[in-house]
């Protein structure tokens, strides 16, 4: 083995080993200490940069930027005006609604939830058929409204040309999250199984048949590739507004509001029953503005709204009517709160009624009738009071709305 005495000239070999190291240091000095670049050569070298940029193709994508935008140039779905350009406003009743809807914000954790606890957990408190349906109703909405904030935001939204719908289109995507904030801060609170609750949706047929309806509707539009700008895509997409805003907010919402509104009525699950009311409002007011949305679609796409179009919209407010009874079937297997199975029904088909003259089509079941009427005093609530004046104090109070 050699060792180091074995060389007679030690300095012949630092030589090179000493040359290979300080060429090392100076190429690492060199990546971790650059040498420094004037303020003029920096700012030469930065606006060479700019000058590589395709200006022109960015600015070609802001659609109508050579002029400035006409309202008449705005339309619903396939509009060429600058989408990113909120006024002039062409329908005012979207941009009213998103002011509505802001002046309404709430938040779950400011409703007291005391009362509902103690009752909760009191083995005396509730019968087992009025814990059934806070159960099935905590659910199903704890999972439907997710549903619909998800195809707001991965379907319809970029697929809705006009500005000021955006607008509240953003607005409901918030208050969606919301209310899957209040359905789980209410399973919290009452110390509920999460993971039972939360999975309804799979496992409870009445609850999962009305999720699986619905999720078809915002597939196609999910699709990274849709766009709409045909007459089979535009159809598509109004058949998603359909399903979303007359089915799955405009009647599968109905049957659960009204057994937990009642159970206010009848002073139980108070805290409950607040959390639900103001949702009710909030959703009330998203399937007025889908409602107009779909109608102005068809105004402005007359073609779209054919014979086959119609009975398809028909078929699917009469599906979701039919689901709507099954879950109500399932939930009151006899007689509770005031109401049962058979009035409920009587209750979604005079919904489903509305549902179909409000998009211009006949009734199904003309002599159906409204056997909770107290239901359209609830949903039409207009607070004469300051909103952010007064509930604070509302919430506090448990119960103070007013369930005469």
């Amino acid at each position: 083995m050699l060792s180091w005495d074995d060389f007679d000239d030690k300095e012949k070999i630092k030589e090179p080993v000493l040359a290979e190291k300080n060429l090392a240091e100076k190429k690492r000095d060199q990546v971790l200490e650059p040498p420094e670049m004037g303020k003029a050569s920096q700012e030469k070298s930065m606006l060479s940069d700019l000058d590589s940029l395709d200006l022109e193709a960015g600015r070609a994508e802001l659609e109508g930027a050579s002029a400035r935008v006409d309202v008449s140039e705005k339309k619903m779905i396939n509009s060429r005006a600058d989408v990113n350009q909120l006024v002039p406003f062409k329908y005012d009743w979207a941009w009213q609604k998103y002011l509505d809807g802001s002046a309404n914000h709430w938040m779950p954790q400011e409703i007291n939830m005391t009362a509902d606890v103690a009752l909760w957990k009191n083995q005396n408190g509730l019968t087992e058929d009025e814990r059934r349906i806070v159960m099935r109703n905590l659910g199903f909405f704890s999972t439907a409204d997710s549903l619909v904030a998800n195809n707001i935001v991965l379907s319809v939204y970029k697929h809705i040309t006009n500005p000021e719908c955006r607008q509240y289109l953003l607005r409901q995507a918030l208050e969606e999250a919301i209310h899957t904030h209040a359905y789980q801060y209410v399973i919290e609170s009452l110390g509920m199984d999460e993971g039972e609750i939360f999975n309804m949706y799979k496992e409870i047929p009445s609850v999962a048949k009305k999720a699986a309806w619905a999720l078809p509707f915002t597939k196609s539009l999910a699709d990274q590739s849709f766009q709409t700008g045909t007459e089979e895509n535009d159809k598509i997409l109004l058949r998603n507004l359909i399903a979303f805003y007359c089915v799955l907010e405009g009647i599968f919402f109905y049957c659960g509001f009204t057994q937990i509104l009642s159970m206010g009525n009848r002073n139980k699950m108070t805290g409950t029953a607040e959390q639900f009311q103001y949702i009710l409002r909030d959703e009330s007011m998203h399937v007025n503005f889908g409602i107009d949305m779909i109608n102005q679609i068809k105004l402005e796409n007359p073609h779209l709204w054919d014979e086959e179009m119609q009975k398809e919209a028909q078929t699917m407010i009469l599906q979701g009517t039919q689901l709507e009874i099954e879950y109500a079937e399932d939930t009151m297997p006899k007689g509770i709160l005031g109401m049962n199975s058979e009035m409920m029904a009587e209750y979604l088909r005079f919904i489903a009624n509305r549902r179909l003259t409000q998009i211009g089509l006949e009734e199904a079941f003309p002599n159906a009738s409204n056997p909770f009427p107290w239901m359209s005093e609830i949903m039409d609530l207009r607070k004469e009071k300051n909103f952010f004046e007064t509930r604070v104090i509302e919430y506090q109070t448990g119960g103070a709305l007013n369930w005469d």
